[in-house]
């Protein structure tokens, strides 16, 4: 029996998808092992969001050498579409495969022979046409269920249209139906997940259903009892999707909506869909129907242009805003979008100069949604995340606390009263009872 090992690199996406292959390799006899155990096989899900994606890919095939030097090692995802030929030249690699070859992995590379070539199986991304179903299962306490891929958008900044192609869903039967699978699972939280998921509903080149439509479907399947969106553009955040989940059975009070910049002009140079008082709006109305709800943010600082004054609008825009978090994106030039051509580059030291500043903004608005929080009775749902003798979970409205370990309480959902902020930055808890009150 061959061994194989996984390692994913990037986003939630990337992490339902190396699962599902790797429950394809174990349906043919593999036994999937950590990267640690001497894999004969190793498959390496890659990201290209920025540079520093493209040299932990490199480092890792490294590390898979030192783990064992005989293991054959393949590359997928987002770089191995984007730059495969230099992939196959990094020593150690024996097979880089594309957007649309990544998950016929097992048929292509059957029997995973080591050639003295690496073998390039990477078609144009214009290829990537079909909706591969995934979900993780069994990796993490939650789970990742891909509903969406590719992005019909072209942002100046963004290799994702060019990585995984256009904008492509699978059905609302289809999910419903991987739905029921993971209800039947031990799993309690299910995160939803795409490129580009409030996009939701194209089949074939043509929308057939909407995203809201999903949401409302899923919500009702038993033995789920927490959905999470993963992250959705402010201008397809409808009205009727933020009234739907203030009130629904199992969505959260958690949402995740890219910004990039709080500076019209810059918006409209990054050819966003939207402008600030959209994305104002649509904060706005969560906080009126759900006022505990947490929000997310992304921001890029530094795109080419962005002044001084620009990047100030942005800050004191997000400083008035009631949101929660920030993602924090020095701006990086990746090839082959619009952005790397334009002139006006903003030094790195500048880059990073208000990077910091953002993060420190970060901080204290998680620090403020904290404080709000403290003194209410939340639901928690503990992780096998254990550090100096205490383990940790998210509410759900995405608080992150702190309690005693006990082995009991890993993957249960348990009422808990949240009681002050600790030294970490994490939440302590009343200790919860050791009799469990599951929900």
């Amino acid at each position: 029996m061959k061994k194989v090992a996984f390692y994913t690199l990037g986003c939630k996406l990337n992490f339902s998808e190396t699962s599902t292959i790797a429950r394809g390799f174990e349906e043919k006899g593999y036994a999937k092992v950590p990267f640690s155990d001497t894999p004969d096989i190793f498959i390496i899900n890659t990201c290209s969001v920025t540079e520093n994606a493209d040299k932990k890919c490199k480092k890792i095939v490294k590390e898979a050498q030192k783990i064992n030097p005989d293991g054959y090692v393949a590359i997928i995802g987002c770089y191995a579409q984007l730059k495969p030929k230099e992939i196959s030249e990094i020593k150690g690699v024996d097979a880089v495969l594309g957007a649309a070859e990544k998950f016929r992995l097992l048929e292509l590379l059957d029997g995973f022979v080591k050639t003295p070539e690496a073998k390039v199986l990477a078609s144009e991304v214009k290829e990537a046409k079909a909706f591969n179903n995934a979900y993780s299962i069994n990796d993490r306490t939650r789970t990742f269920l891909k509903v969406q891929d590719g992005c019909n958008y072209h942002c100046a900044f963004c290799t994702i249209p060019l990585a995984r192609g256009k904008s492509r869903s699978d059905t609302i039967d289809n999910i419903i139906q991987s739905a029921k699978e993971i209800a039947n699972t031990d799993v309690k939280e299910v995160v939803l997940t795409g490129v580009n998921i409030g996009d939701f509903g194209i089949v074939d080149g043509k929308r057939e259903e909407r995203f809201v439509d999903l949401v409302k479907s899923i919500d009702q399947v038993e033995g789920i009892d927490r959905i999470r969106i993963s992250s959705i553009e402010p201008n397809l955040l409808t009205n009727e999707i933020i009234d739907y989940t203030s009130h629904s059975n199992r969505f959260v009070p958690h949402f995740h909506i890219p910004l990039q910049s709080g500076s019209n002009k810059v918006l409209r140079v990054m050819r966003r869909r939207y402008l600030r008082e959209l994305y104002e709006d649509r904060v706005n109305k969560i906080k009126q129907l759900m006022p505990d709800c947490c929000i997310g943010v992304d921001v890029i600082v530094g795109f080419p242009g962005e002044s001084h004054d620009d990047f100030l609008e942005t800050y004191n825009f997000l400083n008035e805003l009631p949101i929660s978090y920030l993602h924090v994106f020095s701006y990086s030039e990746r090839a082959n979008t619009t952005a790397a051509e334009m002139g006006d580059v903003v030094p790195l030291k500048e880059r990073q100069e208000r990077s910091k500043m953002l993060r420190i903004l970060s901080e204290k608005k998680r620090r403020q949604f904290y404080e709000s929080q403290l003194g209410t009775t939340r639901t928690v749902l503990f992780e096998n995340d254990i550090e100096d003798d205490m383990m940790h979970g998210f509410t759900e409205n995405y608080v992150r606390v702190s309690a005693k370990y006990d082995p009991l309480l890993i993957n249960e959902l348990k009422e808990v009263t949240l009681r002050s902020i600790n030294e970490n930055g994490t939440v302590d808890v009343q200790e919860p009872e050791m009799v469990l009150e599951t929900h």
